[in-house]
């Protein structure tokens, strides 16, 4: 969940652009890419200086689905959902029609301290104060453990640098005593569950994903197990749609947190056709069998496994749509199971429950079922009504009922400089910090998208989807106002706006924007003292 770009880092994390052509978007779309279109490399690398070049290969490569498709589930939505800055996400729907219904949801980012917060860093932040003003649960933390782990940071530079993500995050707007603030090293119920869930993590795993190899110190591994547990910490009380709105190179963190709460389940509900257990393929193919067979073909009037063995026996492997080793493997366990009837059940599958959670789960299933050793099989229940009656034994009994946690996708913002926007370039970003006059100068110095000669510009258009300063206009300077953002865009493409009078003008805005931020932040200094929450850790040297 954690690393170097908006969500908590300071380092890297934002795509170059290669100055290719790029088709135009329509207008009214008010899209900014944040990077180069035609490119086909993709790096997710949470700790690294990740790159994403086509975002549509997220789509393909990494199952992150289109955010317009459940834009028009979410109230209210925000300027970066409706600009397409947040392109992409997984699972969103029950958090929206949870914010729909006024029903429990919540939002957890953190931020790892290794420098100032900077622009990047308040896509973030506006990400976790919008879903709080829409009455989700907000928890915004210091990935202190992760910085000092994984970055060598001392505690002293934590100190510093946590303090000024969280006076940023409340002048923002974030309520604290609305909200939940913390750091990683003083959570106790933190830990514990990051215990918990190391149980079932292993290294292998780790190798596979993040590249850890014999090198790799074991604290470093500890904070991916922390990153872990707060993404699931918001369900701690009880399990609930939870988003994390992240940059695109945390998604590794966010598949394993999805895994690692499956795994946590005392059951696993599926759809199953006879006693014994399938894998998906092979599920797959027994019930497309068994929709397409008639049971009135055989003597008893009854479908059994060897009848739906001996239909796919006859047919064509072609036709099939699976593997010879998948075939293979369902028509051994068909022929093994003979002549039981092939019927559709919802299966409880016992992954990890107690036995007092499992007795409990036969009390509650009504109607027909049948008990095995390792899972119960029930005929008269759906399975989305099975999934509910799932977590609420497993709550009752003592279990977690996690909900597999969601995900907000939002578009790296290149740096002023066409590169990546990095902390280790000044030139590069814009600190939260900087004093007004030097991010004035600092926009006025910025690489643009626009033609070579003024008399180019206003025949061509310019290219405001490779410009920064587009960027800066629609990831923030335009606000609300998607009218405003709107006509820069026109005009730029349209050639009525020169770059000069352009930046001049987004200077301006920053600078303002700068001042504002800044006195709002001396402002929410006493607020911040009052939060709940260590701002000097007992760790540092005296």
């Amino acid at each position: 969940m954690t690393g170097d770009e908006p969500l908590e880092g300071a380092e890297s994390g934002e795509p170059t652009t290669d100055g290719g052509e790029r088709s135009v978007p329509a207008q009214s779309a008010l899209r900014a890419d944040g990077g180069a279109a035609g490119a086909d490399d993709v790096a997710l690398d949470p700790w690294g200086s990740s790159s994403v070049s086509d975002y549509r290969n997220l789509f393909e490569e990494f199952g992150i689905e289109e955010f317009d498709e459940v834009l028009g589930e979410v109230p209210h939505p925000h300027y970066l959902m409706r600009r397409g800055v947040i392109f992409g996400h997984r699972e969103y729907g029950p958090v929206a029609e949870a914010l729909r219904n006024d029903e429990p949801a919540a939002v957890l980012s953190g931020f790892m301290p290794t420098g100032d917060p900077h622009i990047g860093h308040k896509l973030v932040f506006d990400e976790i104060i919008w879903h709080q003003q829409q009455g989700a649960d907000a928890y915004g933390l210091i990935a202190d453990l992760e910085a000092n782990a994984a970055r060598g940071m001392s505690w002293e530079e934590i100190d510093e640098h946590g303090r000024d993500y969280l006076l940023s995050l409340l002048a923002l707007g974030f309520d604290p005593e609305e909200g939940t603030l913390y750091r990683q090293s003083e959570n106790r119920e933190l830990q514990d569950l990051a215990f918990e869930l190391g149980a079932e993590a292993n290294f292998s795993e780790f190798q596979a994903i993040y590249g850890f190899d014999g090198e790799t110190d074991v604290s470093h591994m500890q904070s991916v197990v922390t990153q872990m547990a707060d993404i699931l910490y918001p369900q701690l009380e009880e399990p609930k749609p939870t988003v994390i709105p992240v940059g695109p190179d945390q998604d590794p963190h966010v598949r394993l947190a999805r895994d690692l709460a499956e795994r946590m389940r005392f059951f696993k509900v599926s759809k199953a056709y006879a006693s014994f257990e399938l894998e998906p393929a092979e599920r797959d193919l027994v019930a497309g069998f068994y929709e397409r067979l008639n049971p009135a073909d055989w003597n008893d009037d009854d479908l059994r496994c060897v009848h739906v063995a001996e239909a796919l026996e006859e047919t064509p492997l072609s036709d099939l749509d699976v593997s010879a080793d998948t075939l293979a493997s369902v028509l051994t366990k068909l022929e093994e199971a003979g002549m039981e009837p092939v019927r559709p059940r919802t299966r409880f599958f016992d992954r990890r429950a107690t036995e007092d959670a499992f007795d409990a789960l036969i009390d509650a299933i009504e109607g027909e079922k049948r008990v095995y050793e390792s899972h119960i099989d029930a005929f008269e229940i759906e399975l989305e009504e099975a999934a509910e009656l799932a977590r609420k034994v497993e709550v009752d009994n003592g279990g977690y009922g996690f909900q597999p946690p969601s995900s907000i996708y939002h578009r790296f913002m290149t740096g002023l400089t066409g590169g990546k926007m990095s902390s280790s370039i000044p030139a590069s970003h814009i600190s939260l910090l900087d004093d007004p006059e030097d991010g004035y100068d600092k926009v006025k110095s910025a690489t643009t998208g626009g033609r070579e000669t003024a008399e180019e510009q206003r025949e061509k258009g310019g290219k405001a989807d490779e410009c920064p300063v587009y960027e800066l206009y629609a990831y923030l300077l335009a606000g609300d106002d998607d009218e405003f953002a709107k006509r820069v865009y026109d005009e730029c493409v349209g050639g009525e706006r020169l770059c000069g009078d352009c930046k001049e003008q987004a200077a301006q805005l920053i600078k303002e924007f700068l001042a504002e931020h800044q006195e709002k932040r001396a402002e929410v200094e006493e607020l911040l003292e009052r939060a709940d929450i260590e701002l000097e850790s007992p760790r540092r040297r005296s």
